[in-house]
């Protein structure tokens, strides 16, 4: 049956915890330590001399979610679902350990003909005095879902370099198990492992997770912008425009700004990822 666009306005609450662990496995996840075992300790480890652990601000991909929205635009085929945009906008670094409490919000359904685009809101703050942390935004394209006769949504790119060369240029190489250990942080679609559900989606072989690519892009600018400090880091928007496999190189070019940048995601195929950071003083 096709999805639900009267679905727009639905919400749903769901709180989740994650400890020190948790924090650790998703900063490996997103290639910190990769290149240097040595360096990003602070993401890495939690018991490492004069060093206190600290947590990547894109870590809130994993721990805002999980209110059961989604299922309200009623049944489709997961294989042909892409993630199109994510946004975070972070209020404080997010704790070694605790407890969100999130409230997410269908807050639109967009027809685009060969698919739809559904998006979704979500403010969290922490479960135990009520604190906001960071608040989420995501779009998902599906495929096939589209035609309904709909409001087509907003179109074209916001967050458009200047014509000049960036201000920085990072990279760094993901690895070809670099699927297999973010899936571990929670993501289990087939889709990112196995061969035959890829195949079914239209792919040659599974694809890197776009909230992996996502959050290296994030690691990678905290480190160039922010001199690794998550209370530097304001939020990161993005919008997907080509998947990765993994293996590939991503390569991070910046253009500064007063709030921060515009930057785009690289691989050897072209752009994957755009959109800006923001930077506290």
């Amino acid at each position: 049956m096709p999805i639900n666009p009267d679905a727009v306005g639905a919400t749903g609450t769901a709180e989740r915890s994650w400890n020190s662990k948790d924090a650790l496995l998703y900063a490996v996840g997103v290639g910190a330590g990769a290149a240097d075992p040595l360096d990003e300790l602070q993401f890495t480890t939690e018991n490492s001399a004069g060093i206190d652990q600290q947590v990547l601000p894109t870590f809130a991909v994993i721990i805002g979610g999980g209110a059961p929205v989604m299922r309200e635009i009623g049944e489709f085929n997961f294989a042909m679902l892409l993630h199109g945009e994510q946004a975070i906008t972070s209020h404080k670094p997010i704790p070694v350990e605790g407890k969100v409490k999130s409230t997410s919000t269908i807050s639109a359904i967009w027809d685009k003909g060969k698919g739809a685009v559904v998006e979704t809101t979500t403010q969290s703050v922490d479960a135990a005095t009520g604190e906001p942390l960071f608040d989420t935004r995501s779009a998902a394209f599906i495929r096939g879902e589209g035609g309904w006769g709909g409001e087509r949504g907003p179109s074209g790119d916001q967050n458009t370099p200047p014509d000049r060369a960036p201000d920085l240029v990072v990279a760094a190489r993901t690895r070809e198990d670099q699927a297999l250990t973010y899936r571990l942080s929670g993501d289990r679609n087939p889709l990112h492992a196995d061969p035959k559900f890829a195949a079914a989606g239209g792919f040659p072989k599974p694809i890197l997770h776009g909230l992996c690519t996502y959050g290296f892009t994030g690691r990678l600018l905290l480190n160039a912008m922010c001199d690794g400090d998550p209370a530097r880091f304001a939020g990161i928007q993005g919008r997907f425009k080509m998947p990765v496999f993994p293996g590939e190189e991503l390569s991070v070019a910046a253009w500064r700004d007063d709030a921060g940048a515009i930057f785009q995601t690289s691989t050897g195929q072209g752009v994957v990822l755009e959109g800006r950071v923001n930077v506290r003083d």
